[in-house]
């Protein structure tokens, strides 16, 4: 199908595409990769006024390293975050995360901050920044703030974000006993259920896509783990979920998924 028809335009900075977002009144998208935005266009189920491409916004790239976090560019490829020595050391689950994402077609245009913004219940990079407990920092015409993961993903496709807000950069906790594990039919396909686990010592934290209408935490496994029984715990994983059924898979398969792909997540992040 074709979209239909729209107004683009094309700002130098985040305060013009602020500017822009204000004109067209919340009817206006931020494009930056286009890799979920496009298609979903061509489908309609998307229908903005206008596309506001900040493609061209330096300041929106780059990878910043301190002594006990990552900051990264909301407009930083999936390519680039997987190839950065800082965030592979510092990091792995996001860089190996991204190194995971689509085919590498998506992976050199697909951004950082677009995946998150898009907030896909089935997306990886969302259930990785809510395992971590990161957070991303959002510019509007009221300013600056920072939104921890938490309070981020709303519901399917929802975010806290404002209509009038761009994400602007990506922060995460530096964690080496971390690991991210998915289930997908198809390498470039999306993932059916993923799970993401991040130890220290005797506790985790632990995230899942694709159970719900955004990704959630883990609770009763966080709960049960004691540093050693990945297997029990792991066992909790399903507990409290109400997971959907598609044509992808039932809801009790996903629930079995989640299961098993949490303890492989815990056993391959305690094993860092």
């Amino acid at each position: 199908m074709i979209p239909q028809a729209f107004e683009y335009e094309q700002p130098s900075s985040v305060a013009d595409a602020i500017a822009m977002l204000g004109k067209h009144g919340g009817e206006a998208r931020v494009l930056a990769g286009g890799h979920s935005l496009l298609p979903m266009m061509k489908l309609r189920l998307a229908a903005p006024d206008a596309l506001i491409d900040i493609g061209r916004i330096a300041s929106l790239r780059g990878i910043t390293d301190t002594p006990d976090a990552i900051t990264i560019g909301a407009l930083t490829t999936h390519a680039e975050v997987a190839g950065a020595e800082v965030i592979a050391s510092g990091c792995p689950i996001l860089a190996e995360t991204a190194a995971g994402i689509g085919d590498l077609q998506v992976r050199n245009r697909g951004t950082i901050g677009g995946s998150i913004a898009n907030a896909d219940p089935h997306g990886d990079l969302p259930a990785v920044l809510l395992a971590l407990d990161g957070e991303a920092t959002a510019e509007g015409p009221n300013g600056r703030r920072t939104i921890a993961a938490a309070d981020l993903f709303v519901d399917y496709l929802q975010t806290s974000l404002s209509p009038d807000e761009i994400l602007t950069e990506v922060r995460v906790p530096k964690a080496s006993n971390s690991a991210y594990v998915k289930f997908n039919r198809r390498a470039q396909d999306w993932a059916i259920v993923g799970a993401a686990a991040v130890v220290h010592g005797s506790s985790a934290r632990i995230a899942l896509t694709g159970v719900g209408s955004k990704p959630v935490r883990a609770a009763a496994v966080e709960a049960a783990f004691d540093g050693s029984n990945t297997a029990e715990a792991a066992g909790h994983a399903a507990d409290g979920l109400d997971a959907p059924s598609d044509t992808a898979a039932s809801g009790e398969y996903r629930a079995h998924l989640a299961r098993v792909l949490v303890r492989r997540a815990l056993e391959a992040a305690m094993a860092r």
